[in-house]
């Protein structure tokens, strides 16, 4: 395979290194630093089998004392802290989900926000029973906005975004007790259950972290993603550039990071007034240069083809070029460290959300009511901190790639309409892809997301991955980090279908495709539960049966193991390069990994593999096993 055409990681880390030398010239420190810091890590922790729900605590389990002071064993603490993980991850995901539902109730026709997708609107309205006929169009976006905040606390029933999976896996869902209620009644009785005197058998508390992740994938995070679709629109296929030299030497550079498109819509919006880009030409500068850090640049670069100046261990390279204005957060995966770093250099480093304050940053809170006003602020604070910059320190390195980006389900969909015979099969399906795997030309596809984690080397797991898959005909969908990750090498550029075996090299052609599909941010996830689940009802299958693998290389966060957790118990086999703290218990092992547990309840489970070449091994075999099964 001709990979010389891609961005390689010897090259990135060059670059990276070239950065932390201007970083030591100025007192800095970095997560490199601060990483060997702290290393060799607690073992305790690593294997999960330190307890500090209580004051009787903190406990500790060890050959000499194999229970904590009430009793529960090395197995009890374990899931009880797998499932606290795991809670913490479907709340974060959720309340940002919530906050895009208070949006959209403040959304009208002469507000800051305004319904973008009106058709898409109309169609969750349709399907949630809301009536539509003769109504306008903000009347309907404020009562599914309300209908979607009761989801949050309603004292009955289950989720409504449930009905979308197949009967499938709705019936084991039933079966197992695990459909999701309340999405805070999940968290809240995770929490419960955790604490002391309560839950310590570990069936039950795995049990739950599916029931809690379930409350995310199929709950907040779908409500994030397709009201955020409502609100500003449903992507499509854009073209972006990533990695670094996205930073413009001579322009206003203002970073947006974080995860709520709230903000960076604003800022991306009054970036482009005539008004800001005259003051910035006035401070010297050309005009005003918007990129994004992890989700929040997934977020803008597909609706708006906003650059990617990088993913979750980038952060602090932004700003090491010495040429970063300003670098806006909203929520989480922020550094602290970047208060302290912004310090070195002229970058105001501004924090928005009451969830997310910080030491060293220059507060101003940004909310729906006041969303132009405070945008309009941060624009102007950052543009006036032009004339601030040290041009002898700017470093931006040469290094930037061209991505194709924004592949909702509807713009997958769209595309594979461009090569299906409308006269005789269906628009709007996905059985052109259904077909390619059946034929063999795509032998599968893999679900590729997640962090970086600087316990394993940064991109390395994820691109090459993608690398190994894509020679083996398999289609990889990507979303977050690992997104970022895909873009900043290359695997995005439509050209890339050069490096796929001859199968997937033709479809790439045929439908005009680049071989890693961007899905968008963490909470787009959700869109892969819904392209699996419409894949899985046009081939009449189950979930469980398609050529489809889960992949998480090099996640780190609550959220990621949230996410795990939803993506198997929606029968989709899931394989992480991280360990999740789970080794001191050889049962809680067993349910997450083995036959006994999750896959009999809902037929998939996880593998962790630290080998990457092993793990894609692992994969294609499980690919190949399902084709088998299912005689194709």
């Amino acid at each position: 395979m001709n990979w010389d055409r891609l961005i390689s990681i010897e090259d990135m880390e060059a670059a990276i290194n070239s950065l932390l030398e201007t970083g030591a010239k100025v007192g800095a420190d970095s997560w490199q630093q601060r990483v060997q810091n702290q290393t060799p890590h607690c073992k305790f922790g690593e294997q999960g089998i330190c307890c500090r729900i209580c004051s009787m605590g903190p406990c500790r389990i060890t050959p000499k004392s194999p229970r904590g002071i009430c009793g529960c064993d090395a197995h009890g603490i374990v899931a009880r802290n797998y499932l606290r993980f795991t809670a913490g991850g479907a709340a974060t995901h959720s309340d940002h989900g919530r906050s895009i539902c208070h949006t959209l109730y403040k959304a009208s026709p002469d507000g800051d926000y305004h319904v973008t997708d009106p058709e898409k609107l109309l169609k969750i309205a349709a399907e949630w029973g809301v009536e539509t006929d003769g109504r306008d169009i903000y009347d309907v976006a404020h009562e599914v906005a309300e209908t979607a905040l009761l989801e949050y606390g309603k004292p009955f029933g289950t989720q409504r975004f449930l009905k979308r999976a197949p009967e499938h896996t709705q019936e084991i869902w039933r079966n197992m007790g695990i459909e999701p209620r309340a999405i805070d009644r999940e968290v809240s009785q995770s929490l419960h259950m955790t604490h002391m005197g309560c839950s310590s058998l570990p069936e039950a508390l795995i049990r739950h972290s599916l029931r809690a992740g379930l409350s995310d994938g199929w709950g907040g995070s779908m409500m994030g993603t397709e009201f955020s679709d409502v609100l500003f629109g449903t992507p499509k296929p854009v073209d972006t550039h990533a990695n670094l030299g996205v930073m413009e030497k001579d322009m206003v550079n203002i970073i947006v990071h974080g995860h709520d498109p709230s903000l960076s819509e604003m800022i991306v919006f009054y970036a482009q007034d005539p008004e800001m880009i005259a003051l910035a030409k006035e401070n010297g500068a050309k005009g005003i240069n918007i990129a994004g850090v992890c989700c929040t640049s997934n977020e803008v670069t597909m609706r708006h083809g906003i650059p990617m100046a990088g993913n979750f261990l980038q952060q602090e390279n932004v700003v090491l070029t010495g040429a970063c204005e300003a670098i806006v957060v909203d929520v989480q995966c922020i550094f602290p460290a970047l208060g302290p770093l912004s310090k070195c250099f002229h970058t105001k480093f501004i924090t928005t959300s009451p969830i997310a304050r910080m030491p060293d940053s220059e507060f101003i809170e940004f909310s729906e009511e006041t969303a132009a006003e405070k945008a309009r602020m941060i624009v102007k604070l950052a543009v006036e901190n032009f004339k601030n910059r040290n041009q002898d320190i700017v470093n931006i390195p040469d290094m930037k790639t061209h991505a194709r980006v924004g592949y909702s389900v509807e713009a997958i969909k769209k595309c594979l309409d461009g090569v299906t015979n409308s006269h005789v099969d269906e628009t709007g399906t996905t059985m052109p892809l259904v077909d390619a795997v059946k034929s063999g030309v795509i032998r599968g596809a893999v679900a590729m997301v997640g962090c970086n984690n600087p316990k394993v080397r940064a991109d390395y797991s994820h691109i090459e991955l993608m690398k190994k898959l894509l020679e083996n005909d398999i289609i990889v969908i990507v979303s977050g980090c690992s997104a970022q990750a895909a873009a900043k090498a290359g695997l995005m550029d439509p050209d890339a279908k050069d490096c796929c075996g001859e199968g997937l090299r033709r479809v790439c052609e045929l439908v005009g495709i680049p071989p890693v599909l961007h899905m968008g941010s963490c909470v787009d996830i959700s869109r892969m539960m819904i392209l699996a689940s419409d894949i899985a009802k046009d081939w009449g299958i189950n979930i469980s049966q398609i050529p489809l693998c889960g992949c998480a290389p090099e996640w780190m966060s609550e959220k990621a193991v949230s996410i795990g957790n939803y993506v198997v118990a929606t029968g989709i086999d899931t394989f992480l390069g991280v360990e999740p703290f789970c080794e001191g218990s050889e049962e809680v092992i067993e349910l997450l990994r083995g036959e006994t547990g999750c896959k009999q309840w809902v037929e998939a489970n996880f593998t962790v593999e630290k080998d990457i070449e092993k793990m894609g091994d692992l994969m294609i075999e499980a690919i190949e096993a399902k084709r088998v099964a299912l005689g194709i």
